[in-house]
């Protein structure tokens, strides 16, 4: 068993999880201790509950291996910020987190300082390669957790009358609606063998790490596709609503029906139709004017369907988009980095041989159910429960949005999410079949 200590290269795991602890602090600064509580509906999270659920994660899956013998910072916190671990016993529901007044936020800071403190002795010290893999979960985890945090806070103050803003929109920010729209591109694929997945589970270090949900590497044959070389924008979703697609059963799916009427859908979810029949939209700066050319977000997997059909198109199957993501990199991605929190127009000049937005800006909703891989084999214990329990009435969502930290994406990752929800950054890729 190799042993990482603070002589070898695995010592920058320290750097790397006060780096993740400190991103999630600096995330949660702009707001209140009266902002921190609110759960505005089921799948939203109340900030406060975030910021003790990752460190609940560490306390119980990393210092609970170094240091079996530990007793528990509260034994009664397990029950408050379990997830969903159904083999580490009873949890509040989901539905009611946002009962939890107490502890306070200044108590959940306290905890995070405490576990933050014994993590940096623990890792001081060293740790074993067994340790280091759960460590590397739950870094990534708390990533996961960082995108929720600006996710549910801008569900959270769009239910406020006044729209309050999480932040001021940066001088960078410039809308690009009234030039001309960046043109789109088929760009083809030939059938053929291919290989998706990544190539290793649980490895740590930078582009080692995969969840177990994107292993096994295994090959499928793909057919001849085309697929977009952007996203979908708002102008162009807003041509779609103009000819009546929220009133056209014949372009959704049954279910996606059934809901868009039981909900009221008529426009992405944040949008606001004015007197004057132009459309404002809500984001963490605030209530802003639609940028036509930015691309849409907040949208289902039902409505991306709907759209999809509407323009003679579908969606891309994820096999489909990790092929094509191979001509990318991830680093010309829009991530949170940017400061921006809201997607970005491409530019109109944007070399038209290659793919554009394939990272960031928004998750993109594929047309394939969330289904384990060929060999899959889910970790072993209770973090078994993290993804594979999931796969069943899940779409897949690929390459990461402007919420999301830049050093968490790959092109193998595979997010999900039921087919109904809208409150992420959720946005269209087009794809077609080669005729």
């Amino acid at each position: 068993m190799r042993f990482h200590d603070a002589a070898s290269p695995s010592s920058s795991l320290a750097s790397r999880y006060r780096d993740v602890r400190d991103t999630t602090s600096a995330l949660a600064a702009p707001l209140g201790p009266e902002d921190c509580t609110v759960q505005s509906m089921p799948d939203v999270s109340p900030t406060k509950w975030h910021l003790a659920h990752t460190t609940w994660f560490f306390e119980t899956f990393v210092l609970a291996r170094a240091r079996p013998a530990r007793a528990a910072y509260d034994a009664r916190y397990g029950l408050l910020f379990n997830s969903y671990y159904e083999a580490l016993g009873e949890r509040t529901p989901r539905a009611e987190r946002g009962f939890l007044s107490r502890p306070t936020l200044q108590e959940i800071v306290a905890y995070r300082q405490a576990i933050d403190e014994e993590m940096d002795r623990v890792l001081a010290r060293g740790i074993d390669d067994d340790v280091a893999s759960v460590l590397e979960v739950g870094l990534n985890h708390e990533q996961q957790h960082q995108e929720l945090i600006l996710t549910d806070i801008q569900h959270v103050l769009s239910q406020n009358p006044l729209r309050p803003r999480y932040a001021p929109a940066p001088p960078a920010l410039v809308r690009r609606d009234k030039g001309e729209r960046p043109p789109l591109v088929w760009h083809h694929e030939p059938e053929g063998l291919r290989s998706i997945g990544h190539h290793s589970s649980g490895a740590t270090g930078a582009g080692l790490f995969s969840f177990d949900n994107e292993t096994p590497r295994h090959r499928l044959f793909v057919p001849a596709f085309s697929i977009a070389s952007r996203l979908v924008t708002c102008g162009e979703y807003l041509e779609f609503i103009e000819d009546g697609g929220y009133a056209r059963p014949e372009l959704w799916l049954s279910d996606g029906w059934a809901t868009r009427r039981k909900e009221g859908w008529e426009a992405p979810l944040y949008w606001q139709k004015e007197q004057d029949g132009e459309y404002l939209t809500f984001s963490l700066h605030g209530m802003m004017p639609i940028d036509r050319h930015a691309p849409v977000a907040h949208v289902s997997l039902y409505e991306a369907y709907a759209y999809a059909s509407w323009a003679g198109a579908r969606l891309p199957t994820e096999a489909e988009w990790e092929i094509t993501s191979e001509r990318c990199s991830i680093a010309s991605g829009h991530f949170v980095e940017s400061g921006l929190l809201v997607p970005r127009p491409l530019d109109a000049g944007a070399d038209k041989k290659v793919p554009h937005q394939m990272f960031g800006d928004v998750w993109e909703w594929t047309g394939s159910a969330y289904a384990p891989y060929p060999g899959f084999r889910p970790l072993a214990g209770a973090l078994g429960e993290y993804n594979g329990k999931f796969m069943c009435n899940q779409m897949v969502l690929r390459g990461g949005s402007c919420f999301s930290p830049a050093n968490h994406l790959r092109r193998t990752y595979r997010n999900f999410f039921p087919p109904g929800a809208r409150w992420q950054m959720m946005g269209i890729r087009l794809a077609k079949d080669e005729t």
